[in-house]
């Protein structure tokens, strides 16, 4: 291996050997799976762990990179003219540090949770898993188009075979053909990306592109194929249809690692391509990606209100984090196409932050439903209820999670939201009257998102942990084993960590907004102090997260006093009153269902209903509501007809006759003739 690069001291110099050497051993974990194939325990009990702790390591190592001058490196593999080149920057180092420390977490999960009736050999299933991981590596330390496109489609092949791990169920396959056909469309995109930013000299190193000037034409041109490749991983509209099939067709700790990490690397790369390879954006540009994540954003809060599946549900939500997440990088662009730096340093903060917080709850939440799902065998919110009481460590971390993806302080989701509407609300006059008036409209929607976001929350954590259990088997649900809980836990913490500590994440996150826009908030927010955020000043906003907690204990500590002193003893347990109505049961809870009717008649325009009545001839009365996507309607069905009728075309070509085949040799023939002759 040559490495370059202008290091101060060894421990710098160290940093991109440290990475790949971690990377190479998740390599040598995935392979010893394949070594111990069957052998359950050993690859549960050792392969995961040691996979777990290789992510913390890489989570220390990468956080301590961050700020330093960039590494960079060359691997004398692939092509014989083609190596690897590999770069270790703050922006690269950033997201890192999230694969890190994400993937630790749900590692020790995972060495809970597999189980031999996944469809996969354990052994098979920890060398995919571990080849993810180590694939998202190489694609934020590559360095040229051909390095990022080898490392991009070993992610999408391996979370492919992750997502069809219970391939002998057809819904399974077909999810995993979706997930694979979209992730194949992105890449062609990003591909001619890459050609277009290599501007015709043939050199596809980054460090090329960086040097090439395109005109606005080129350079959109280039934008709008990077926000095509990159969307279809995010899940933004209308490239979403992939994750509400492929998230609950996977296993629980594959569906974490799939939306609270990979989808991440979809945010990296319109990041590197707009702010790193681009140069100066245009301020449109930003426009584009505001108005598509609202819209993704909006779309997908909506309909993950009126979903009964646990795992639809949270990735529904998560194409309602990926359209926030766009809306924030679009806000970025906005700013610094104006070359208003602190607003864009603010933006752009706000969007790395929210990458962090969505990794950490995310992947908790999925983690959660892993556990519910292996001890009630249940999936559907309808025939859940209660489990609380049998599983009271899920419940309480999952509590965490909710409370994070609902943006309440203290926790991470809320400083990323709060972060996100300050950049919308303390916003300068543009020079564009339009985006001026716009602006507080966009705050709005905003707003609204998170508002339906806490409501999707309080009907997932309710409907399965609250109220009576309804189902008699849900009695005998069991908790999270040790692993388990420590993988759950961890993520907890990051949650907890994000919120209690957003001046010092902040700090961390400088150097990558000194990078990307030439400004950061790192001073300006240290200078109100270690425990108070202040974005822009303590007299227009400002933000306490322990003074905040502090106080929510105290209430709850006088509440509880108060009750103690006046009413102990005085205690009277009751049916609850039902109208006089004597044989209520706990089918008569508030349904999932119930819970999300009035989003659906609100919301009714978003989405194709179709209704199952019951007859007066029916034996057994059934009334069904199903929700379905337009854009399945109208993009996707009728590109699969087309398809198939091509296909049926092509077909009749094929007659099974050597006399047709020699036919079609001849024509061949003399068309190239005629062609050459000319």
């Amino acid at each position: 291996m040559n490495t370059a690069a202008a290091w101060p001291d060894i421990g710098t110099w160290l940093h991109i050997d440290a990475v790949l050497l971690l990377c190479g051993g998740w390599l040598l974990v995935g392979l010893a799976g394949v070594l111990a194939l069957r052998r359950l325990a050993f690859v549960a009990r050792v392969l995961f762990p040691l996979g777990g702790a290789l992510g913390l390591a890489l989570f220390i190592v990468v956080a301590s990179a961050l700020g330093n001058s960039a590494e960079v490196a060359v691997l004398p593999i692939g092509l014989p003219s083609l190596p690897f080149h590999l770069r270790l920057d703050s922006l690269s180092a950033y997201f890192l540090m999230v694969i890190g420390a994400a993937s630790a977490g749900i590692s020790a999960f995972a060495a809970g949770y597999f189980r031999q009736g996944e469809g996969t050999p354990p052994g098979l299933l920890c060398l995919e898993y571990h080849l993810f991981l180590a694939s998202m590596v190489g694609v934020l330390l590559a360095d040229d188009a051909y390095a990022f496109m080898v490392m991009w489609e070993t992610m999408a092949l391996s979370s492919f075979f992750l997502v069809t791990a219970n391939h002998r169920i057809p819904e399974v396959r077909s999810a995993g053909y979706l997930y694979i056909t979209m992730a194949h469309i992105g890449a062609i995109a990003i591909l001619l990306c890459f050609g277009v930013l290599q501007a015709g000299t043939g050199e596809y190193t980054f460090n090329n592109m960086r040097a090439q000037r395109l005109d606005a034409f080129w350079a959109s041109t280039a934008f709008g194929l990077a926000v095509l490749g990159f969307g279809a991983k995010a899940g933004i509209l209308p490239l979403h249809v992939w994750l509400p099939e492929a998230h609950p067709a996977a296993p629980s700790p594959v569906s974490a690692l799939m939306s609270g990490v990979m989808l991440n690397t979809a945010v990296y790369g319109v990041l590197r391509v707009a702010l790193d390879l681009l140069h100066q954006p245009l301020w449109w540009w930003g426009g584009v990606l505001l108005a598509v994540g609202l819209a993704t954003a909006l779309f997908g809060v909506v309909f993950a209100a009126v979903q009964t599946d646990m795992k639809r549900l949270l990735a529904y939500s998560s194409i309602e984090n990926m359209g926030l997440l766009f809306a924030g990088m679009g806000l970025t662009l906005i700013f610094a196409g104006y070359q208003m730096l602190p607003m864009a340093a603010l933006a752009l903060t706000a969007t790395l932050y929210h990458v962090a917080s969505h990794a950490a709850f995310k992947s908790l939440l999925f983690l959660g439903t892993g556990s519910v799902l292996h001890a009630t065998r249940e999936r559907n919110l309808g025939k859940l209820g209660g489990l609380i009481r049998t599983m009271p460590w899920v419940g309480w971390l999952m509590l965490l999670g909710v409370l994070a993806s609902a943006g309440l302080p203290p926790l991470g989701g809320f400083v990323a939201e709060w972060l996100l509407l300050q950049s919308f609300l303390f916003t300068p006059g543009l020079p564009v009257p339009l985006l001026t008036m716009l602006i507080p409209v966009v705050a709005a929607v905003i707003a609204l998102v998170a508002a339906l976001a806490g409501y999707v929350m309080v009907k997932f954590f309710g409907v399965i942990f609250l109220g009576q259990p309804r189902e008699d088997k849900l009695s005998q649900a069991h908790d999270a084993g040790a692993w388990e809980r420590a993988g759950m836990g961890w993520l907890a913490l990051g949650c907890v960590a994000l919120g209690l500590l957003p001046v010092q994440f902040i700090q961390l996150i400088d150097p990558v907004t000194q990078q990307l826009v030439g400004a950061g908030l790192g001073e300006r927010v240290a200078a109100g102090g270690s425990w108070l955020l202040a974005p822009a000043s303590v007299a227009q906003a400002s933000y306490g997260p322990v003074i905040f907690l502090l106080g929510i204990l105290g209430c709850f500590a006088l509440a509880y006093g108060l009750v103690r002193r006046l009413y102990h003893g005085r205690l009277r347990r009751s049916p609850p009153w039902a109208c006089g109505f004597p044989w209520g049961t706990a089918r008569m809870q508030d349904t999932a269902e119930g819970f999300g009717q009035p989003i659906r008649q609100i919301f009714e325009p978003f989405f194709v209903m179709r209704r199952l009545l019951p007859t007066p001839f029916d034996v057994q009365p059934r009334y069904q509501v199903t929700v379905e996507d337009h854009f399945w309607r109208w993009l996707y069905v009728p590109a699969v007809d087309l398809a198939n009728f091509v296909a049926r075309l092509l077909g009749r070509l094929q007659q099974g006759r050597i006399a047709v085949y020699l036919l079609y040799s001849f024509l061949t023939l003399v068309a190239t003739l005629l062609v050459v002759m000319q």
